[in-house]
């Protein structure tokens, strides 16, 4: 009887290897050299299989002398005895978690290979009791893998619950593209942006919680799982909670609007004509509907939106929630368009707009535009044209300049606001600064004073004045500090703007995402503009 072990990798068939034989005479050591760049049999893996099979007073230096020249030459090493038969070990591991187990079979010596039961009963001793893979076991005690971990037990993982949510039964994310006709012009007239509802009517209900599911370690211990959190009915103006506090329902007649995460219902104010000195300037805390013109010099501040069906000159329309007009807009310098929502206008001429979500219209034209999320000119034209143009995310258009290389200047990659905020900051922290070194000065001397006895009841007030104010200032100056190095970081940040252009791009164009600038010199066409590192690069339409 014999056995045989390759050197210490045992995994390449070019390794060297030795032979143990048991023969009448004695115990026999037969070294075998390695193939090409194989592994040479150490002494060390010779005595230490010699030890595990029990093989009693063997000579080492015959051992040792037979490793070194590993010449396939048959040496005894012990006198005769029985051989020790070896079986199958298998050692455990558990993963730190105690989500999984695995075991590691050393091959059997002349022995057999573990049964399952055995297996089983290792497991046990390391306290695995859960998630055992029957099948992998029986697997690998007929068809043993050796010197492997093999992951023969995997708890539960919890899976927690799912949070509660809001349905809504009107459409929060309206599609307010306007109609393409089929020359090519724009309906404004159909944006479907007004969802009206009756009062009583159901507008939201909520969804309740799952609970979470326990896991299970393969120890047999519980996992906690988290159960997911109610939500909260989005209470806005003019709404009301049903008794069980499950629904909201509308309070009044009017717009229902998903502003800012909250459910309001606006009341419509219409203006049958236009809005002249017959009707003044209108402030109302709703949506208002204009089915005339808005003559120059007048002002529209609603709480939701403004729809005008007819022309707006050099007016001022400000909106907590979209703008419409199915015309456009003349502005003639002075006209100002600003919204929570989106701007949406047939054509916008001479005019300062601001847009916290998106702006549409066919033509924008010498005006200056800010818009926090994406200004798309679509239609016939699809032109952009002189003035400033300020987008924090994409621009879309047909054309963009003219031929006549009038000067247009564009900026995306960074919302306008925030960088105008930036800027505010940055003079409103350096005027407190100064108002700051103003008090110290002040309370320096006032304090002199009042070391030398000198401190009427006029300057106390003014030391405790001072003091007030510094504190004051000093406590704004730490929060716009904070607030301007958030921004800051914000501004920072890798700047993903894009400028496409359908038609032309013409020079007298000025282009900037975010740190970049580039002029344009040379008509472009059919492109998309954006920023690579340092530069800006033109590509495809599609990029």
């Amino acid at each position: 009887m014999f056995s045989v072990n390759q050197a210490s990798s045992g995994r390449n068939v070019n390794d060297g290897f030795f032979e143990i034989k048991y023969e009448q005479d004695g115990v026999y050591l037969t070294v075998y050299p390695p193939v090409g760049k194989g592994i040479r049999v150490e002494s060390r893996d010779v005595i230490d299989r010699l030890n595990k099979k029990l093989i009693r007073s063997f000579n080492k230096d015959i051992v040792e002398l037979a490793v070194l020249k590993q010449d396939k030459t048959p040496v005894k090493i012990a006198e005769t005895q029985e051989e020790v038969k070896l079986d199958a070990v298998g050692t455990v591991m558990v993963t730190p978690d105690k989500m999984k187990a695995m075991i590691t079979l050393a091959p059997p010596d002349g022995g057999r290979m573990l049964t399952v039961e055995e297996m089983l009963t290792l497991l046990a001793r390391q306290g695995v009791v859960y998630g055992i893979n029957k099948t992998t076991l029986e697997t690998i005690a007929k068809y043993p893998v050796y010197n492997e971990m093999i992951t023969v037990a995997e708890g539960t993982p919890p899976v927690n619950g799912k949070n509660g949510t809001v349905e809504f039964f009107f459409d929060i994310k309206k599609d307010r593209k306007p109609t393409i006709l089929e020359d090519g012009r724009v309906d404004y007239k159909e944006t479907n942006l007004i969802e009206s509802v009756k009062k009583g009517q159901k507008l939201c209900s909520l969804v309740p919680p799952q609970q979470g599911t326990p896991g299970k370690t393969v120890a047999g211990a519980d996992i906690p799982s988290i159960n997911g959190k109610p939500a909260v009915l989005p209470k806005g103006k003019n709404v009301e909670i049903s008794q069980d506090g499950q629904e909201l329902y509308a309070a009044i007649d009017g717009q229902v609007n998903y502003i800012d995460g909250k459910v309001s219902v606006f009341a419509n104010y219409e203006v049958s004509a236009d809005v002249d000195n017959s009707t003044g300037n209108i402030y109302f805390v709703g949506n208002v509907i204009v089915k005339g013109n808005v003559l120059s010099g007048f002002t529209i501040e609603a709480g939701g939106s403004v729809e005008v069906l007819g022309v707006v000159e050099g007016a001022v329309i400000k909106a907590g929630g979209d703008i419409v007009l199915r015309r456009g807009m003349q502005g003639m310098g002075k006209g100002v368009l600003c919204c929570e929502g989106d701007i949406i206008a047939r054509y916008i001429e001479h005019s300062n707009i601001e847009a916290k979500g998106n702006i549409k219209s066919e033509a924008i034209m010498h005006s200056n535009v800010k818009c926090a999320n994406k200004l798309e000119l679509s239609g016939k034209k699809g032109l952009l044209v002189g003035g400033t143009c300020k987008v924090g995310k994409e621009i879309t258009a047909k054309v963009i300049g003219s031929h006549m290389a009038t000067f247009t200047d564009i900026e995306v990659g960074v919302d306008p606001t925030l960088r105008e905020r930036y800027k505010a900051l940055r003079d409103e922290i350096s005027s407190s600064e100064a108002d700051i070194k103003k008090a110290d000065q002040a309370i320096a001397i006032l304090k002199k004073l009042e070391a030398a006895g000198a401190l009427t009841p006029d300057k106390q007030e003014m030391m405790a004045k001072s003091v007030r104010t510094k504190i004051f200032l000093s406590n704004r100056l730490n929060e716009m500090k904070e607030e301007f190095s958030q921004i800051e970081a914000k501004l920072q940040q890798d700047v993903y703007g894009r400028i496409r252009a359908y038609n032309f791009i013409y020079p007298g164009t000025k282009v900037a995402i975010g740190s970049c600038l580039m002029f344009v010199k040379e008509p472009l066409q059919y492109c998309t503009l954006y920023r690579d590192g340092a530069d800006i690069r033109v590509g495809p339409i599609d990029k």
